[in-house]
């Protein structure tokens, strides 16, 4: 299993560093779109859509992207769609999570379908924007989640004790997800830290937020952390409800594009809601 997981992961590696480090945008908008359209597949399954009803959804997402794409919607300021997905995003959180499985269940099945599929097609839009705000940016909204979810599963094994979602997600501690924070908090300071040396060149999301002051670093960084525990939980109470243990089993080892990138769906819009409101 960690073998196939990391020859899945370097393969993946093999293909996307170069379409992120590639001078011109086309290349890595290419890309993420094709993975967002394969998680529009994994999210229709997961919504009770037949195998060839959710073939077209997942198509039909990646082709309105990049129709969206082709009519210049990339070169707009989408400042207030980060604004209003801010308040989707806290809704989700205070009502969906706390209702549990039963309570998806509740919401009508159009509404989960298409609402999830909105949710991606923004956090493409706030994929490819962060690439275009700067690669240090975008990197630095990466690896918020990255640490975050890997500080998150040391504390949790070491310490974790209260559940923070029981029936979406037993696996999750509150001492886990207190680690998370406390792990970006320690990335971020020597992120910036690296900067003060000559290291980095002050684009990326930590020292726009250090710039504001300590405390609107630390509370900013805890909040996007944050969202992306709940990004995390919203896809398992999807799979949950549906019995499934993954989205699909498109990355081998490390189940589907969603499993992957679930975090990052509030993450990215949240960031770039930060970056484009900011002074």
């Amino acid at each position: 299993m960690l073998k196939q997981r990391v020859i899945t992961a370097l393969l993946l590696l093999a293909v996307l560093l170069p379409t992120l480090f590639y001078p011109r945008i086309a290349p890595f908008a290419l890309l993420t779109l094709l993975l967002i359209a394969a998680a529009g597949w994994e999210w229709a399954r997961l919504n009770g859509g037949r195998a060839g009803t959710s073939v077209l959804l997942g198509a039909g997402l990646g082709g309105a992207l990049l129709l969206f794409w082709w009519a210049g919607g990339l070169a707009f300021n989408w400042r207030g769609l980060w604004l209003v997905l801010a308040g989707v995003w806290v809704l989700l959180a205070a009502v969906m999570l706390a209702r549990g499985v039963a309570g998806w269940r509740v919401w009508p099945a159009a509404l989960r379908l298409w609402g999830g599929l909105l949710l991606l097609a923004c956090a493409w839009l706030a994929l490819v924007q962060a690439r275009q705000v700067g690669l240090e940016f975008l990197l630095s909204v990466l690896t918020l989640v990255w640490m975050a979810d890997i500080a998150a599963y040391v504390g949790g094994k070491a310490l974790g004790r209260r559940k923070l979602a029981p029936t979406v997600s037993p696996g999750k501690t509150w001492e886990g997800a207190i680690s998370g924070i406390l792990g970006v908090l320690v990335l971020a300071s020597a992120w910036v830290l690296a900067d003060a040396q000559g290291w980095g060149g002050h684009g990326s999301l930590y020292a726009r937020f250090w710039a504001l002051g300590v405390p609107f670093a630390v509370i900013g960084l805890a909040f996007l952390t944050s969202m992306g525990v709940v990004g995390d939980l919203v896809e398992s109470l999807a799979k949950r409800s549906a019995g499934a243990k993954d989205s699909s089993q498109l990355l081998p080892g490390h189940g589907g594009v969603l499993d992957r990138i679930d975090a990052l769906l509030p993450v990215l819009p949240l960031s770039m809601m930060f970056v484009t409101s900011m002074p």
